[in-house]
């Protein structure tokens, strides 16, 4: 989801948040001053949104760490209780050798720092997990549009490959309204183009190769596995700093995913 002013307000209590609401936006408490504006547009999981809103009133610290603990114990609980909130997508194993990449962005702000992650599903085994593209001064957008460059680039040297997207954004940006712009010299009707240079680079690349691609959306957390491993990944490039992009070693995919 995609945060509004109607979501907010409705977090709100006394015309302000808690220190815990702040975090889940990705805010430092006290708040900086216009800190509304960079929230607006910022993409939160179920669980933030739902935590988010559980938490609302004038709580104490302790208190706000105890709702946050006890909700982490309720997610836990139903996570294992039901696997099938976290459907496996199919794999190369039958679906005629078709390579599938999920890819995702993040940003905390917006703009803020963003990062991208992929996972590849080339066979029966856990997917190969890719985390990187940060960007200290990036958007939701950037985040999105790096991640498809990247499973892409990927994507070029594969026979056949379909990636899921949770990015319409990027998705249309990059097959459907880059020819547009493109006929009509990159300019479009009522303003500039945004992130035109990676959106040049990203549409070169798949108008090349787009009879062997297929790019499909998909909807963001919904218990999709691998657009909730991508998620994570793009999370973790965040916390890592790291531009280049990066394998993650892990064993179990719940591990991941948590």
């Amino acid at each position: 989801m995609v945060t509004t002013e109607e979501f907010i307000t409705m977090g709100l209590y006394g015309s302000t948040l808690n220190k815990a609401q702040f975090e889940i936006l990705g805010q430092p408490y006290p708040p900086d001053e216009g800190w509304e504006s960079t929230v607006i547009g910022k993409e939160l999981s179920l669980q933030e949104i739902n935590l988010f809103l559980l938490l609302r009133g004038k709580l104490s610290l302790s208190a706000q760490e105890q709702i946050k603990r006890n909700y982490q114990l309720v997610a836990k609980f139903h996570n294992k209780d039901d696997k099938r909130e976290a459907p496996k997508p199919t794999t190369t194993t039958n679906k005629k050798n078709i390579l599938e990449i999920y890819c995702d962005g993040a940003c905390q702000g917006n703009p803020g720092e963003a990062g991208s992650g992929l996972s590849i599903y080339e066979g029966p085994d856990n997917p190969t997990l890719l985390y990187g593209a940060y960007n200290p001064k990036g958007t939701n957008n950037t985040a999105e549009l790096n991640a498809l460059l990247k499973a892409l680039q990927i994507a070029s040297k594969a026979s056949k490959t379909t990636i899921y997207t949770d990015s319409k954004y990027s998705m249309d940006a990059i097959t459907t309204w880059a020819y547009g712009w493109k006929r009509n010299g990159w300019k479009k009707k009522g303003g500039e183009i945004k992130n035109l240079a990676l959106i040049k680079a990203t549409h070169e690349l798949y108008d090349s190769i787009k009879g062997k691609v297929t790019i499909k959306h998909v909807k963001g957390h919904a218990g999709i596995e691998g657009n909730e491993l991508a998620d994570r990944m793009a999370v973790h490039a965040i916390s890592q700093k790291k531009s280049a992009y990066e394998a993650y070693e892990y064993e179990s995919v719940d591990d991941v995913i948590g």
